[in-house]
């Protein structure tokens, strides 16, 4: 399904965290040396103080709580706001001591979040919520979102 306009932003936020991803691993790949090792895990942290930061604050504070006051409890919302928290955890571990593993699990747990919110739960989204809830709900994403030129 065509994602529609009231989600792009979050979209957007997303291509950036999976082109993080494939930036990480390909270099992750080709140097594991420790100075290319904490060089990345600067680049995630950085990332995420710049970006994600603020794309979990919208989906929690706009998006989810949003979906959930007017659709109820849904526990993929609840398993992605823990996922969430992981991402937040494995920052600061990476950012207190820099570690391939660590930077591997970041990766992977990030490239598997964004493909379940945009393939699952914004599929979702779209299907069961009116034009002029989207439209609100994007107006608000709308006005809140960082843009990152990668």
């Amino acid at each position: 399904m065509r994602r529609d306009p009231s989600l792009i932003p979050l979209s957007h936020q997303h291509h950036n965290g999976l082109a993080l991803c494939v930036l990480t691993d390909r270099s992750l790949a080709k140097d594991p040396s420790p100075a290319n090792v904490a060089r990345l895990a600067r680049r995630a942290a950085d990332r995420y103080e710049i970006e994600l930061i603020n794309h979990f604050e919208i989906e929690e504070q706009v998006l989810f709580a949003g979906v959930e006051r007017l659709l109820g409890p849904d526990p993929l919302i609840a398993e992605l706001i823990a996922e969430h928290r992981q991402m937040e955890t494995l920052v600061k571990r990476l950012a207190a001591a820099p570690d391939a593993d660590a930077l591997g699990e970041f990766t992977a747990l990030l490239r598997r979040h964004i493909r379940r919110e945009e393939n699952e739960l914004f599929e979702r989204i779209q299907q069961r919520l009116s034009r002029e809830v989207l439209d609100r709900l994007g107006e608000e994403i709308e006005r809140r979102a960082i843009r990152v030129c990668l």
